[in-house]
């Protein structure tokens, strides 16, 4: 692909010398402008040093003229513009081929994605027409005081965007903040886009991604089973013990392994594999730190013989209403020491067992390569390449793994809406949220997709560490990480543009391409802006598939009665007053069940909760505890019917009558706006539902039941 590019660079110089000499020799006194090569050629095997001298050349945009009046110049650019059309439709060729060999996204159904936009030939009546003024845009500004590991890959995609950067900060506002930590890395934001979410840290720690995954694993067992199975530490160390006693002594030719992972671990700190809870290192004593135990996969997909791991990033664009993209495009990292399933003699084996590059890059067999497909990081798509050469079904591999990240995200969106509406309160000036997530994925020897954790702050550098000399180590360029993260930060600002805002809610119902968007969203130079670069890396996984998973949002519509009767603005955990309203406009109280035993149920529930989460600095009873409380009513009134028919036939009768009291209220609005003096009413009015969560699959069978009990004189107008 190098050698295909130094063609097409040399053509295009010899292709701009010509206008000049067919003009009698002489070049212009300014010359015309000529069209920039992609910052970031969509070839990965274009070398950096090809990349370098790509931007010595005569075409980089710092040479463009600015006589563009002329008419010898619009003449130029006319025979330019046609050479360069040309010049394009061979790159895109090749980059057909090469993306077809890569083997991701579409290219695997035989497609390719281009940038959507077709180049106008506006001849003498377009832009330079001198009766019409073309309003220059705004840039979109960008501070980065707060960003840190990520800073080298973000400067170059504000860069290649020709937005612009704001590294100490800026008095007035900015349209996107970049955190390197947390939402709350600068508290004065009042406005804009900050790439994190509130609470989103919290909700990727081990032990509260492990009880939202289990949560989903209790309604959707055949759904969630791509999570290992897990105990929380120390919490549940004696049903770990008593569990792994009794599999042993039913069957005693099972030697199940575990891995041990500390619960605010990251890059492979403290982990470590056992085979019996006795091996527990430091589990005596007062200062336990908590943790998260599972079962360990033994028979992993191997390469080289080598065990490895995906690195995927997905990109939240928003909660409200649920967005995610995932990347086409990923890191695979090896291990470093030839693999084999666990025994005593190689449990510490940390380069065998353990994908983490931090861990990995350590060892004296790790090989940094300049290659995506080859060495200790390569691409995902060269590793989607070499599996399809053995005949795998690479459309179901990518099935599996979009599925796996849309079930992970619906299992944390119902706590992120917690978290966000505790920093961001409906009706208070704040700014909106979008963010970055790795999601480390691990494949098994039948190819089925096994999630490892998420990362709240996956690393975005696009150096690594190498030892020049003995002793010494410098961060030197990695063409992989600079591939693969590029693309992923720049097409995230892409998407976050907040020129895009009103074309991006009507896509959302028009299905029109991302690429589309950005061309009807700004001018012509945003056209040519927006070929000039590669299409997009992020393809959209929901809504797009919202019809398969969203019947999956069942703890979700949970979450959205719990916000409603919060009641205090910025809390997140229900007083016992809010959970009594609840019992009562819900109608959950009878004879059988008086308020008394609800008030011992919400004592009951909290107290067990605030021992399992002894940091929480608030009294009360948290969205988890609210589920379980759920959970019981709906066992207790449902009785018949299995978990997932329960807490579902619940539901709708919750939000059946918070609706029906919505109804109740507006018409008493109604009437009083017109003069009549309704009756005092008796319970607290609340707003109906509005959730996108409640339009799941039952969603016609509750408004059918809403038709008919609230609405009945409507309903026989329609019938007559």
């Amino acid at each position: 692909m190098s050698e295909h590019y130094e063609k097409v660079k040399v053509q295009l110089e010899e292709q701009m010398k010509a206008p000049a000499e067919d003009a009698g020799g002489e070049a212009p006194a300014d010359p015309p402008p000529a069209p920039a090569l992609p910052a970031t050629a969509p070839a990965p095997a274009l070398s950096r040093s090809a990349r370098r001298e790509t931007s010595r050349t005569s075409v980089h945009p710092r040479n463009r003229s600015k006589s563009r009046g002329k008419a010898s110049s619009r003449d130029t650019n006319a025979n330019v513009r046609q050479d360069w059309d040309k010049c394009k439709g061979l790159s895109r060729l090749g980059s057909e081929q090469m993306l077809q060999i890569k083997g991701t996204g579409k290219i695997l159904q035989g497609k390719t994605e281009t940038n959507g936009s077709k180049e106008e030939d506006r001849g003498e009546n377009g832009k330079e027409k001198g009766s019409r003024v073309v309003q220059k845009r705004r840039s979109v500004t960008v501070d980065t005081s707060k960003a840190k590991t990520s800073l080298e890959a973000l400067k170059l995609s504000i860069k290649q965007l020709k937005w612009k950067e704001f590294p100490m900060g800026r008095r007035t506002a900015c349209d996107i903040y970049w955190h390197g930590v947390s939402f709350h890395d600068n508290e004065n934001i009042v406005s804009g886009q900050v790439n994190k979410f509130p609470g989103m840290i919290e909700m990727l720690r081990k032990i509260n991604l492990s009880r939202a995954v289990r949560t989903m694993q209790e309604l959707f067992p055949e759904e969630y089973n791509f999570y290992p199975r897990s105990w929380i530490l120390p919490d549940e160390y004696q049903l770990f013990s008593t569990q792994i006693r009794l599999l042993k002594d039913n069957d005693s030719t099972l030697k199940p392994t575990f891995i041990v992972k500390p619960d605010s671990g990251s890059q492979g700190d403290g982990i470590y594999l056992i085979r019996d809870p006795a091996d527990l290192r430091a589990f005596s004593g007062a200062q336990v730190k908590q943790a998260v135990v599972q079962e360990y996969i033994q028979k992993p997909l191997l390469i080289d013989k080598l065990k490895f791991d995906i690195r995927l990033y997905v990109l939240v664009r928003s909660l409200e209403p649920l967005e995610i993209y995932i990347a086409k495009e990923g890191l695979s990292r090896f291990c470093t020491e030839p693999y084999q399933e666990p025994s005593q003699k190689n449990l510490s084996h940390v380069f065998m067992h353990l994908t983490n590059y931090s861990l990995n890059i350590h060892s004296g067999n790790f090989v940094h390569s300049d290659s995506c497909s080859t060495g200790s990081k390569r691409t995902f798509s060269s590793v989607l390449y070499r599996l399809a050469s053995k005949g795998v079904d690479i459309k179901k591999v990518w099935s599996d793994i979009i599925a796996l990240v849309i079930k992970t995200v619906i299992a944390l969106v119902p706590e992120l809406k917690v978290f966000y509406q505790a920093d961001i309160p409906p009706g208070k000036p704040g700014p909106t949220c979008f963010q970055i997530l790795g999601f480390d994925i691990l494949l098994m020897k039948n190819l089925k997709p096994v999630l490892l954790e998420v990362n709240a702050n996956p690393s975005m550098r696009i150096e690594h560490e190498q030892e020049v000399s003995p002793g010494v180590f410098e961060y030197v360029p990695s063409p992989v990480d600079e591939e693969v993260k590029v693309g992923v930060i720049r097409d995230t600002l892409r998407l976050m543009d907040p020129v895009q805002k009103k074309p991006h809610m009507a896509n959302l119902l028009g299905g029109a391409s991302e690429e589309a968007i950005a061309v009807e969203a700004g001018s012509e130079e945003r056209v040519r802006l927006v070929e000039s670069l590669p299409s997009l890396c992020l393809k959209q996984v929901f809504p797009k598939y919202m019809k398969q998973f969203n019947y999956l949002r069942m703890v979700e519509r949970i979450a959205d009665i719990f916000l409603r009767f919060l009641g205090v603005k910025g809390t997140m955990k229900l007083g016992p007053t809010g959970f009594r309203t609840f019992i009562r406009n819900c109608k959950l109280s009878n004879s059988s069940f008086t308020m008394a035993s609800v008030d011992i149920l919400y004592i009951d529930i909290t107290r067990r909760w605030s021992g399992m989460v002894p940091d929480s600095r608030e009294a009360g009873m948290g969205l988890q505890a609210f589920v379980e409380a759920f959970f019981y009513l709906a066992a207790r009134r449902f009785k018949a019917l299995p978990l997932r028919e329960q807490v579902l036939s619940l539901l709708e009768l919750c939000e059946s009558a918070l609706e029906g009291q919505g109804h109740v209220e507006k018409s008493r609005a109604q009437k009083q706006h017109s003069g009549i003096n309704p009756a005092p009413p008796h319970t607290t009015a609340l707003p109906a539902l509005n959730s996108p969560a409640t339009t799941g699959r039952h969603q016609d069978s509750r408004d059918q039941r809403a038709d008919q009990t609230l609405r009945p004189s409507a309903k026989a107008n329609v019938e007559c």
